[in-house]
């Protein structure tokens, strides 16, 4: 994946209580500007979303959002984008970032943000495709849920080469990386009784 053009990134239309998370997210957006890396992202100007646009876009970088016209006054869309694209729905909103993207990034987030992720890891369990995912996981705010998707694993729901496939960094550096080195697992979906 060495030969990424553009990084999806599902982030918060809130800024959290930390700093850390609007640092990190500034840090990103500019480390893939400068990386020549695109950002698609889901095109609103509050928020984490905001942020991360506003700082791709500040360095230069490509920003393609993508919004529902339902949202686009709720999530206010960002109307210094070059590139927005409205659609119809949010599963075209997501069918369209995933067709854009070379690999898809969660940083702190809400219920958006974690069924986003969610289901574009679920593609790549399934094998619908081979795009990395990550957590960026900024001042430890994804800890709980790594210790509940461990419990997964020990509970033989998920696979630990399913868990695997999620890169998990807690700088941005080091996710884009992990995303640069990875390699699919090529596992199946389903665990066997003798895996059990």
């Amino acid at each position: 994946m060495s030969g990424m053009q553009r990084i999806c990134v599902f982030t918060g239309s809130n800024y959290g209580v930390r700093e850390d998370y609007r640092i990190a997210a500034a840090a990103f957006g500019r480390l893939l500007a400068e990386e020549g890396i695109g950002l698609v992202y889901g095109g609103a100007a509050v928020g984490l979303m905001g942020t991360v646009a506003d700082a791709a876009m500040a360095a230069g970088g490509e920003v393609i959002g993508v919004i529902p016209q339902a949202l686009v006054e709720h999530e206010v869309a960002h109307p210094a984008l070059a590139d927005l694209r409205i659609v119809g729905s949010m599963h075209e909103r997501k069918a369209l970032m995933a067709e854009l993207s070379d690999g898809f990034v969660a940083m702190p987030g809400g219920i958006g943000t974690f069924e986003e992720i969610f289901e574009i890891w679920t593609w790549a369990q399934l094998g619908s495709h081979a795009k990395p995912c990550g957590l960026l996981n900024i001042a430890g705010y994804y800890d709980k849920l790594l210790e509940f998707l461990e419990h997964s694993v020990a509970e033989a729901f998920l696979k630990p080469g399913h868990f695997g496939m999620l890169q998990i960094a807690n700088d941005p550096g080091a996710m884009l990386a992990s995303l640069r080195d990875y390699v699919p697992a090529g596992e199946t979906k389903w665990i066997a009784r003798s895996e059990r």
